[in-house]
């Protein structure tokens, strides 16, 4: 009785809690579709120079700042974190063409290297042991003796 009680207060308030006030949709379509669009003065039309890594740039180019190689008064790309010296370089000493032709390279020798072991590995040294009757008896065939039963109290 105490919970059809409790039951009859608290359920209008929740029914109206829900119809008053709708939870407000989000979306991120609309941000994904601003996104898309290139602003000019998105960034307070300031100087973005181009998209170039640090870690690109000649190393010997006499810069103001030879860690990060960039002069003094040079404007800051807005990816500057994704683009500075310290940030995970790209991978460019071997093609993905190269990386390919070297991977399938390694798995047709290594194939061929375990075909050839396998036509010339010697054979087994011992001989497997062979049975008179077969495992006949060992086994427990119609000549053996009949195992102890669950109801039998002797042997």
């Amino acid at each position: 009785m105490l919970s059809q009680r409790i039951l009859a207060r608290r359920l209008p308030q929740v029914a109206a809690r829900h119809a008053i006030a709708p939870r407000a949709t989000f979306s991120q379509v609309a941000a994904l579709r601003a996104a898309e669009v290139e602003d000019p003065l998105q960034n307070g039309n300031y100087q973005n120079p181009p998209r170039v890594k640090r870690a690109f740039r000649d190393p010997y180019g006499g810069w103001w700042d030879a860690q990060e190689k960039r002069n003094f008064g040079e404007p800051v790309h807005e990816d500057n974190e994704i683009l500075g010296v310290f940030s995970p370089e790209q991978y460019t000493h071997v093609s993905a063409r190269k990386g390919l032709f070297q991977l399938g390279a390694f798995v047709v020798t290594f194939l061929g290297l375990c075909g050839v072991v396998s036509m010339f590995y010697p054979d087994r040294p011992s001989a497997p042991k062979t049975y008179v009757d077969g495992l006949e008896k060992e086994l427990g065939g119609a000549n053996a003796l009949p195992a102890r039963k669950s109801g039998d109290d002797k042997w």
